[in-house]
């Protein structure tokens, strides 16, 4: 879950987010990753378990979630983690994991819409000691594998790997669909959705929070609009390029 970025803000004194007037929402690339876990149940079978950090009214969105077709939904939830950098939220999500158990895949967006790092999918890999496979646009599964096309500069590559494994999904790659209105009833009424906080995952309140993160805003910095001149050439072709030439042969002599 995150905030919508357009009503996000930095507190110059707390170099922070301020995400108290933000409307919040589902990360876009994680729907993605969610509509790509929700095709492989339909056709392998298995089981969908979201998973998310933060606050407790993020339950409303994970009960979205239940409702496009997961399975379980756990909210990882104490104020012990408020502050925390991708070095801390990783290891909470992946003793998460951890203590689900018994998986094959775990997926992800490709980064999140607030700060956009894309750093947790190889962290939750690295603390899980698995293979990872970021930006992934499309996969196929034979047996114990995995085969996926990953985007990469200038194409794509192949990639083959056992599972488990993490991969982290890329944005836009499916449409994901829409709740089950039926489904989204039974989520708001019955559906007990399970909360962990860090008495629950064992964590030491060192590792986690402000006091497990390595990274930390010290100033802010405000970008200017450029003050660069605009210049129009007009004519041919031909006439265009001379004055481009000359003008960048009076620059370079300046």
């Amino acid at each position: 879950m995150v905030p919508k970025s357009d009503a996000v803000f930095f507190d110059p004194v707390t170099k922070r987010l301020d995400r108290t007037k933000a409307e919040n929402q589902i990360n876009d690339a994680d729907k993605n990753a969610l509509e790509t876990a929700l095709k492989i149940k339909e056709k392998y079978g298995g089981k969908v378990i979201v998973l998310s950090m933060g606050p407790q009214f993020f339950d409303q969105f994970l009960k979205v979630a239940i409702a496009m077709g997961a399975d379980d939904a756990i909210l990882l939830s104490d104020r012990l983690f408020g502050g925390s950098d991708t070095f801390p939220t990783a290891l909470i999500l992946s003793t998460a994991i951890k203590k689900i158990g018994d998986y094959d895949l775990v997926l992800t967006g490709e980064e999140s819409s607030d700060a956009g790092l894309g750093q947790l999918p190889a962290q939750i890999a690295e603390f899980l000691e698995l293979p990872q496979v970021l930006f992934v646009s499309s996969l196929d599964l034979s047996e114990n594998k995995i085969i996926a096309r990953r985007t990469i500069k200038g194409g794509y590559e192949i990639v083959e790997t056992d599972m488990p494994a993490v991969l982290s999904i890329e944005l836009g790659i499916n449409q994901p669909r829409f709740p089950d209105f039926r489904r989204k009833r039974w989520a708001d009424k019955e559906f007990q959705l399970k909360v962990w906080s860090n008495g629950d995952l064992g964590l030491s309140e060192d590792e986690v929070g402000l006091k497990g993160s390595y990274t930390s805003v010290r100033r802010l910095v405000e970008i200017q609009p450029s003050t660069r001149k605009k210049i129009f050439i007009e004519g041919t072709s031909e006439e265009k390029v001379e004055k481009m030439i000359e003008i960048i042969n009076e620059r370079m002599n300046k």
